[in-house]
């Protein structure tokens, strides 16, 4: 409804991943730098953690608009809950390689084949996982496997592994000490800075022909960035919402009291919450471990602190950002109740 009104070619803040929507922030470019990294290695394995909404699947959406499809074959797997052998037979039926037999064995022999096969001379294969935090050991332990395989003295398979925070646990796990190994590069995708937000928002916008119509007061992105915590999902909702709202009411300016009014909206519609997030909460397991991630230095990755005195704070502002918000909520009810009366 909202795109017709104010003239847009198209829904600016689907939540579908879209890679003609992709906004290269700071923290994304540094994503894109190891994805290039690790590509360039042309073995083991690839990690990207993120928040829900933080944008690792857009992410991989931009890589595969990118890729050679005459040198790469990209496979991506969604369903993790799996077991290890339910996990191998989606990887070699993803890659062209129909199971000859039931059994794990015959499986393996066939991908192998096809990994060798002339036809497959010079074209690597890339594997992406996605929600890899739900994969049990024993299915992590198959790709670690399956990364063993070579060729002609080359690895012709690499994975990457996309996953919540929580992963980063997992694959502390000593059980994971062979795949830790095979990590070449590592990167957690944080959320966006306030400008980054306005920029995000203007981007998204402008890819579906906004020239300044609906106006945005700089105040209410402040309260997006405010009530998103700078997840990109979790801003393209609230716009989304903001949006339909403003076109309902005809208005020509979007204003932070809207953006309010939506946030608290969508808190009691969805049962969520759109309370700020502090920067260690939007970044996973804390500023130490979101910010020394890089190339070559993938230990960081695995070592998350036990929860300590500065997290137990913010977990206490971001507690009484939610009952202060929950009292705004309250008061326009009460405003609205007596107007009636």
């Amino acid at each position: 409804m909202y795109e017709s009104y104010y003239g847009f070619s198209g829904s600016p803040f689907r939540l579908t991943p879209d890679a003609r929507f992709f906004y290269s922030s700071k923290s994304h470019k540094r994503a894109i730098a190891h994805l290039t990294f690790g590509l360039t290695q042309a073995e083991g394995f690839i990690v990207i953690t993120g928040e829900v909404g933080a944008g690792k699947t857009t992410l991989i959406e931009r890589l595969g608009s990118e890729l050679d499809r005459n040198t790469h074959a990209l496979v991506r797997i969604n369903s993790t809950r799996l077991s290890g052998e339910d996990l191998l037979r989606l990887v070699v039926t993803g890659f062209g390689t129909a199971p000859v037999g039931s059994d794990k064995a015959s499986m393996l022999l066939g991908f192998e084949a096809m990994l060798r096969a002339p036809a497959q001379a010079g074209r690597r294969c890339l594997l992406v996982v996605d929600e890899a935090q739900n994969l049990p050991v024993a299915a992590l332990e198959e790709l670690r496997m399956l990364s063993n395989l070579t060729g002609e003295g080359r690895a012709p398979l690499q994975t990457i592994l996309l996953g919540q925070p929580q992963f980063r646990r997992i694959l502390a796990s000593p059980d994971l000490d062979q795949l830790r190994q095979r990590v070449l590069a590592s990167y957690h995708l944080a959320a966006l800075a306030e400008d980054e937000t306005r920029a995000y928002v203007e981007h998204r916008l402008g890819t579906v022909g906004w020239t300044g119509a609906p106006a945005i007061e700089d105040a209410a992105f402040s309260a997006l960035h405010l009530h998103s915590g700078g997840i990109p999902r979790r801003i393209n909702r609230l716009c989304g919402r903001v949006l339909l709202h403003a076109a309902l009411q005809r208005a020509d300016r979007l204003t932070a009291a809207m953006v309010e009014a939506m946030a608290a909206e969508l808190q009691e519609d969805l049962g969520g919450t759109f309370a700020p997030l502090t920067p260690a909460a939007a970044n996973g397991l804390g500023e130490a471990d979101a910010g020394a991630l890089g190339p070559t230095n993938t230990p960081s990755l695995y070592h998350a602190a036990a929860p300590g005195r500065e997290e137990m704070l913010e977990r206490i502002e971001l507690l009484e950002l939610r009952v202060a918000q929950r009292e705004r909520t309250l008061r326009r009810l009460r405003t609205t109740l007596a107007g009636r009366l």
